[in-house]
């Protein structure tokens, strides 16, 4: 679904966000992303931080195997300098 709004900018940098997307979206915070040639307005859940709990779940590895990893390739690297 897309719907275009042409929107004037006030003097002080402030455009106003149509009453029907501001519904749909039911948010009363945004993030603006400059992409350069354009920008786009994402809404903003309440608790931002607490929404992405779970998202990267099983993703990757958990920070005890990162820190491994990570631990294992310094004392490595560690090695080859003594040489």
């Amino acid at each position: 679904m897309s719907t275009s709004y042409v929107m004037k900018v006030s003097a002080n940098g402030q455009v106003s966000i149509p009453a029907e997307t501001r519904s749909r979206w039911n948010t009363d915070q945004v993030v603006v992303v400059d992409l350069g040639d354009r920008v786009v307005l994402r809404p903003l859940p309440p608790n931002p931080i607490g929404a992405l709990a779970g998202k990267y779940r099983g993703r990757g590895p958990n920070t005890d195997q990162a820190r491994r990893s990570a631990r294992t390739a310094d004392a490595a690297s560690e090695r080859r300098k003594r040489r």
